[in-house]
């Protein structure tokens, strides 16, 4: 953010809205799998989502060309988040939404830091350690952890941790993403390496079943993880990925948790307790610390 000045002065709103979004996506995506698999619900939403894209680039007159060199790093990042989004599913087919958006959305900037250190041989500093560490209390606040020792170990919830780890690594992949094209043509050919990985794991009969659904709750709630969640918000953020780097741009994440707890409790019924509110003020804390200008 800082060193990126004025052009990037819109990065940190759009994020702030995007991690809302990404937040109501988990009551949503909750409803999708009462209605098909999980494999084939995905297999419909990537491919709005391409259709989305498609649109989008030629509205804003972007070519759809990535570098040849491009190639392997949108395979590998297509690939994790097919990855990402079977293991997500899963989770919420066994587990709970609200649950989810706290595990996923707290572990995912701290396993992006550790891959960070990891690679980079440089552990986080000044604002970027205080961030981190009140972003790990916020997630102990909202699981209320000292309750629930065993919360890594529920059902869905192991899931839910091998979704957190495939995001950290898909997001060193694509913060990579700017050095072989425009974002957004990056992001595009992803989507379609995720669609095509799916495809072999979809039930063709059921695909065809669902068209035929008549539930308004289904097409909404797939609109909107499909245009609205995966084409505008996720494209946000990988797009912030390449300018910020994957650690400072996944700390953006720390935000999820409250909008997914909030929005599960609307729009589902779950229940939010006193800890759901402080845990969700410690996250918007550490966003700030970690982003703020020297």
């Amino acid at each position: 953010m800082t060193e990126q000045g004025s052009s990037n002065k819109y990065l940190v709103p759009g994020m702030v809205i995007s991690m809302l979004i990404w937040g109501l996506s988990w009551p949503s995506n909750k409803v999708l799998t009462n209605y098909c698999s999980v494999v084939n619900f995905t297999v419909y939403r990537y491919a709005i989502v391409i259709v989305t894209m498609l649109l989008l680039l030629k509205a804003l007159k972007i070519g759809y060309k990535i570098t040849t060199a491009g190639i392997p790093a949108v395979v590998a990042s297509g690939v994790l988040l097919a990855l990402y989004c079977f293991f997500l599913f899963k989770g919420l087919k066994s587990g709970t939404a609200g649950a989810g958006g706290v595990l996923v959305s707290v572990m995912n900037p701290v396993l992006a830091y550790v891959i960070g250190i990891v690679i980079g041989r440089k552990l986080p500093v000044g604002r970027e350690f205080i961030g981190l560490v009140l972003g790990l209390v916020a997630g102990v606040v909202l699981l209320k952890a000292w309750e629930n020792t065993s919360i890594f170990s529920l059902g869905g919830n192991l899931y839910f941790l091998l979704a957190a780890l495939t995001w950290s690594v898909m997001s060193k992949v694509t913060s990579f993403g700017s050095r072989y094209g425009m974002s957004l043509a990056f992001s595009l050919w992803q989507y379609a390496v995720t669609f095509l990985c799916l495809i072999p794991l979809t039930d063709f009969a059921e695909l065809q079943r669902a068209v035929y659904i008549t539930d308004p709750l289904f097409w909404l709630n797939l609109f909107f993880g499909s245009a609205i969640v995966t084409a505008l918000a996720t494209t946000i953020y990988f797009y912030t990925t390449t300018r910020l780097g994957s650690e400072k741009a996944s700390s953006f994440i720390f935000l999820v948790p409250f909008g997914a707890a909030v929005s599960s409790r609307i729009l589902l019924g779950e229940t939010i307790h006193w800890n759901t509110s402080t845990g969700g003020m410690l996250g918007i804390a550490a966003v700030y610390i970690m982003i703020k200008k020297k």
